[in-house]
């Protein structure tokens, strides 16, 4: 879709960009001989890039942009700050304005019994800190032997030493000699690619309970937390059959084991509440947030605290030895509060739950029909396809995972549309401003770039 002429010079641009720009998660060699898609400007749900092709943000950025791109509240609400407090610290018995009315607002969000706030700049830093808190928290409360952190394989909390750790992806692992000492993984709740065998309901059972064979065979008083995501995102967005959290919750209530639940991705409204863990009926120690919490206008994250945890980390009247020069950046907390307002004004939260939440579930289900696609799923305002070669075997995967994913990805870009691809999954995670019509695009849009995709795995045989 073309919106203008071309007014930015787009291969010096990817020259330049080649030339000096290292970008994240990506084979610089391959991506520098491609070049990289530069965009130049987004509004609402749209972006348009360097040739002037509009093209809709389906992933909200990077799962954070929920108020949609170009809202003048927050650009003007930092640039007031920035006018009269750019920049101070936090540190050194020092506190500010923004920081302090964010810090309210997010109690006032937060289940009743989290009323503390750390701030950092991102998800991965959020849970560096967890990584730290939970192991100072088991020290200070006389249980120092309590330090190992349960994850799961598969889940992502994060690129950071301890986050890369914390999450489950091996082939982050491989870089590094990761994971560190300390973290113990159990399997994820991913019936579609783990357990077909059973129904989704005994699967979640028997997933829930890997936690509880980890307790039995670590030992409960060497364990410090089991974190996880409410729905694993960056995995492909893994759904946990009901009888998951359950079944976890149940297992958690009897053992002596803080909870952390990663909100970095499930928090501010993706799934129709607040907070992941609230849909899912969880009571977390520790909430890793980030991404929506500015919807991504400028980098902030952090951690909410439990009562508990918090009374246990002042025990002993000395310092929690952690902090980053950002920690509570008044332009950033300003920015924050801006895009708080403006989500609970326009009751976002509530339309993901009752309105366009299952507009679009509706319509993102049928696609599971497509011939080329083995399931569908959605929760609130994120959702995955799984592409299959042959609808009557669809649990088989492709012979090489991940091609079809990056076909099918690169058939969304050509018809105007981002979709993420996670091996051979397409997944999407649009902002919660996403109108009707908006929401009728994605899902014709979608169900064509599925048609092309099909039609060139037929031409390159590489169906059944």
């Amino acid at each position: 879709m073309t919106a203008h002429s071309n007014i930015y010079p787009t291969k010096a641009l990817q020259a330049l960009d080649a030339a000096h720009h290292w970008h994240p998660f990506s084979d610089m060699k391959s991506l520098n001989e491609e070049g990289s898609r530069v965009i130049t400007s987004a509004d609402g749900v749209w972006l348009t890039d360097s040739e002037g092709n509009r093209i809709m943000d389906g992933m909200a950025g990077l799962w954070c942009v929920q108020v949609g791109h170009g809202r003048d509240e927050i650009a003007d609400a930092v640039y007031k700050q920035m006018k009269e407090l750019s920049y101070y610290n936090t540190f050194f018995k020092t506190t500010h304005p923004p920081v302090v009315a964010l810090s309210e607002k997010l109690a006032k969000l937060a289940p009743a019994h989290m009323n503390k706030v750390f701030y950092c700049s991102s998800g991965s830093e959020a849970n560096d800190t967890v990584f730290r808190m939970v192991r100072t928290y088991w020290d200070k409360v006389g249980k120092p032997e309590k330090k190992i952190i349960i994850g799961r394989w598969n889940g992502y909390h994060g690129s950071t030493l301890a986050g890369t750790s914390l999450g489950g992806m091996k082939a982050m692992h491989s870089q590094g000699d990761l994971p560190v000492q300390g973290v113990h993984h159990i399997d994820q709740p991913y019936w579609f690619g783990e357990g077909h065998e059973m129904s989704p309901e005994e699967f979640g059972i028997v997933a829930a309970r890997k936690l509880e064979e980890a307790i039995d065979e670590l030992g409960e008083d060497k364990i410090a937390a089991f974190i996880a995501e409410p729905i694993q995102g960056a995995g492909g967005v893994i759904v946990p059959p009901e009888t998951y959290w359950p079944e976890i919750r149940r297992i958690l209530k009897e053992r002596d084991i803080l909870f952390v639940s990663d909100e970095v991705i499930c928090g501010f409204g993706r799934l129709g509440e607040w907070f992941g863990s609230t849909y899912y009926g969880m009571e977390p120690d520790l909430m890793p947030i980030a991404k929506g919490l500015t919807s991504g206008y400028l980098p902030m994250g952090g951690v909410i605290v439990s009562d508990r945890v918090a009374e246990g980390l002042m025990l002993s009247g000395d310092e929690f030895y952690h902090g980053y020069t950002y920690s509570g950046h008044p332009a950033c907390a300003a920015a924050a509060l801006a895009n708080l307002e403006i989500m609970e004004r326009e009751g976002l939260v509530d339309r993901v739950k009752n309105d366009i939440g299952p507009y679009l579930k509706e319509r993102w289900l049928k696609l599971g029909e497509h011939p080329l696609v083995g399931e569908a799923r959605m929760e609130g305002l994120v959702g995955a396809l799984e592409l299959v070669g042959d609808k009557k075997n669809p649990h088989k995967p492709f012979a090489d995972v991940g091609t079809v994913g990056t076909i099918c990805r690169d058939n969304s870009f050509k018809h105007g549309m981002v979709m993420r691809a996670v091996r051979d999954s397409m997944i999407i995670s649009p902002p919660l401003v996403l109108s009707h019509e908006e929401a009728d695009f994605l899902v014709t849009t979608a169900e064509k770039t599925l048609d092309d995709t099909y039609q060139d795995l037929k031409r390159d045989g590489l169906l059944g």
